[in-house]
């Protein structure tokens, strides 16, 4: 048996349905299902989200989407909905109904209770003429042609299509209402991204007292030794008036040596980089990450809005806030 021919023909037939759901995406349909759920938001109502099985799965994966990228989303259990649990829907919710078939009778039980709550009810079935799309103020199709089940019997193709419709929604609806990289990351604070989004270049640089500050007649000798002080990987050399005048690093020492041996008694301003790479204290840490990797540096000195330093960022930093 070819196993990889076989998860190939899965993954195409899969391709495909995705592919003829897009093809045959109705406009209006899907214009007014993002609208209602868009004015359910805005008017601070949620999205309650419901399936049985399978269908269930992909309606927990698509109400987690909606809620991470600011749409509200609970999921609402339609086995026990009727013994209670609809206490969780309120007048001006929608309500985003997913079953393939259309005829899943512990769904059908509870549109009726629905409707009565007023709420809107948007569904996903693969059968536009089944009771449920019948009972729905918007019906999205998300039939297809064959399972990618050999026995054409397990959900696949239809649950990749609801998934993929249910995705197309939330980030649709992110765009509507503006949903920005700092929105994303107030919701996901835990994250690698929302580290880098929330916190400030002031929260992760190295202070003053931290940095090896030094006039440029330091010799590179005392340079170095002051580095070692400071545990510091390199020097940050200013002006008399306490300027950004250039920065010295291990690396600059190791260069020069190579030519000049005798440079440890000589001042380090003939050695140093002029006029460095610096970064703002209030911009945010991604750009931190963005400006090492595009410029090949290990540290970044932070200086304030009269270019004098106040703050050094060290590569080895970003590991320890979690940000590499």
């Amino acid at each position: 048996m070819d196993y990889l021919e076989k998860a190939r023909r899965v993954i195409e037939i899969e391709r495909d349905e995705v592919r003829r759901l897009g093809e045959r995406l109705d406009q209006a349909s899907f214009q007014a299902a993002v609208e209602t759920i868009l004015s359910t938001v805005r008017n601070k109502g949620k999205v309650v989200v419901v399936g049985v099985g399978k269908s269930g799965h992909i309606g927990e994966k698509i109400a987690a989407t909606l809620t991470s990228t600011g749409s509200p989303a609970v999921v609402l259990n339609s086995l026990n909905a009727l013994h209670g649990d609809l206490g969780v829907v309120a007048e001006g919710d929608v309500a985003l109904a997913l079953s393939y078939s259309g005829e899943t009778e512990e769904l059908l039980n509870i549109v009726p209770a629905l409707i009565r709550l007023g709420v809107r009810i948007i569904s996903m079935t693969g059968n536009p003429n089944s009771m449920l799309a019948k009972n729905s103020h918007v019906h999205l199709d998300v039939s297809v042609s064959q399972e990618a089940c050999p026995l054409n019997l397990a959900p696949t193709s239809s649950s990749t299509t609801m998934l993929v419709l249910g995705d197309a929604l939330a980030m649709v609806l992110l765009e509507a209402r503006g949903f920005q990289k700092e929105d994303f990351a107030r919701f996901h604070p835990g994250g690698r991204l929302g580290r880098a989004l929330l916190l400030c270049v002031r929260d992760i640089m190295r202070g003053p007292e931290r940095m090896a500050l030094l006039a440029p007649e330091t010799t590179v000798r005392e340079v170095l030794h002051e580095m070692a002080r400071r545990h510091a990987g390199c020097a940050v050399i200013t002006t008399p008036e306490g300027g950004m005048a250039g920065i010295f690093t291990h690396g600059d020492f190791g260069r020069h040596f190579q030519r000049d041996a005798a440079l440890l008694e000589k001042p380090v301003a003939g050695f140093m980089t002029a006029n460095p790479v610096t970064i703002a204290p209030d911009k945010l840490a991604v750009e931190v990450l963005h400006v090492l990797e595009h410029h090949r540096i290990d540290d970044l000195v932070v200086v304030n809005e009269r270019n004098m330093p106040v703050g050094i960022v060290d590569s080895q930093d970003l590991a320890r806030f979690k940000l590499l």
